[in-house]
C-alpha cells in the first residue's frame, strides 16, 4: 500500500479555473488538469494505491457543495479515494456540517487558512477542534511568509489548545518557514506530510527534517496537481531514507491516522 495523504480534486466543470486560480496564487506552474481520474492515471504507475483528496471552501456558500463533491468522488472511486471534508468559520451550521461529513463517509478534515482567509486558532473554529478530538484527524496547511494564517506558532498553539487532536501539519508544518516550524513543532504530537518542499528546501535537508521529527511523524503527500504524484514519489524514494522509514511514510502512518 502506499498512500498520497495530499491531494487536490476539482469538478471537472470547474477543474481548470481552480487550477489556474492555485497556479496564480503561488506563482507556480502547475503539473495536471485537477481532475480525479488524472490523479489516478498519474499515480498508478508509480503504484500509489491510495488517496487522500479534499478541496478547499473558499467561503461558507461552497461547503456543502465541496463535502458533496468530495463524497461523490469517493463513491465513484471507492478503492482509491478516501475523502477528506471541508469547512470555513463563517458557516452558520460548523457542527452540524462536520455531523454531516461523518454521514457522508468522510474520514478528516483539511482547512487551508491562507486561502480562506482566517486565522487557525481563530475561536470560531475552537468547537470544530473538540469536536474532531477522538474522531476524525485534521490536515491543515501550515506556513507560508507572505501571510500569518497559519504561522506554526498558532498551530502550536492549537496542540496545546486540543491534546488529543490527531492534526497533520502539511509541508512540514511550514511551507517557505519550514526551520521556523522546526522551533514551534519538534517537540509537539503531531504528524506532518512533506508535500511541497522537497523542491524547495532540497534532498539532503529534507532527509535532515524527516530524522528530526522522526519518520514515525510523516505522510507522503503530492499536493497534487501543482505536482506529479509519480514524480513526487521518486524525489522521496531517492533520499536515501531506510526501508522502515519509507514504510512509516508511505502507509504505516497513514493507516494509524486512518485507523484502518
Amino acid at each position: 500500500m502506499i498512500y498520497d495523504f495530499h491531494a487536490h480534486i476539482y469538478p471537472e466543470k470547474i477543474a481548470a479555473r481552480a487550477v489556474e486560480g492555485v497556479g496564480h496564487f503561488y506563482q507556480l506552474p502547475m503539473a495536471a488538469d485537477g481532475t480525479a481520474e488524472t490523479l489516478l492515471r498519474l499515480g498508478k504507475p508509480a503504484g500509489i494505491t491510495n488517496y487522500i483528496v479534499h478541496s478547499v471552501a473558499t467561503g461558507a456558500k461552497q461547503v456543502r457543495s465541496v463535502n458533496d463533491f468530495i463524497s461523490e468522488e469517493m463513491e465513484k472511486y471507492p478503492e482509491e479515494l478516501i475523502g477528506f471534508g471541508t469547512l470555513h468559520p463563517d458557516y452558520e451550521d460548523l457542527l452540524g456540517e462536520l455531523e454531516r461529513i461523518e454521514q457522508l463517509g468522510l474520514r478528516g478534515l483539511k482547512l487551508h487558512p491562507d486561502s480562506q482567509q482566517f486565522f487557525v486558532d481563530d475561536k470560531r473554529m475552537y468547537p470544530v477542534y473538540d469536536y474532531l478530538q477522538g474522531r476524525l484527524p485534521l490536515l491543515v496547511h501550515c506556513g507560508d511568509y507572505r501571510f500569518d494564517y497559519d504561522h506554526p506558532r498558532r498551530v502550536r498553539k492549537i496542540l496545546d489548545d486540543f491534546p488529543r487532536l490527531e492534526l497533520i501539519a502539511a509541508h512540514f508544518g511550514g511551507w517557505s518557514v519550514f526551520d521556523v516550524a522546526v522551533e514551534y513543532l519538534q517537540d509537539k504530537n503531531c504528524y506532518m506530510d512533506c508535500s511541497s518542499s522537497i523542491m524547495f528546501i532540497g534532498k539532503r535537508r529534507a532527509l535532515e527534517l524527516i530524522r528530526l521529527y522522526g519518520s514515525h511523524r510523516l505522510v507522503f503527500g503530492s499536493d497534487y496537481p501543482m505536482w506529479n504524484p509519480a514524480l513526487e514519489l521518486s524525489v522521496l524514494e531517492g533520499l536515501g531514507l531506510t526501508a522502515q522509514e519509507l514504510d512509516d511514510m508511505l502507509y504505516r502512518n497513514a493507516e494509524r491516522i486512518l485507523k484502518k
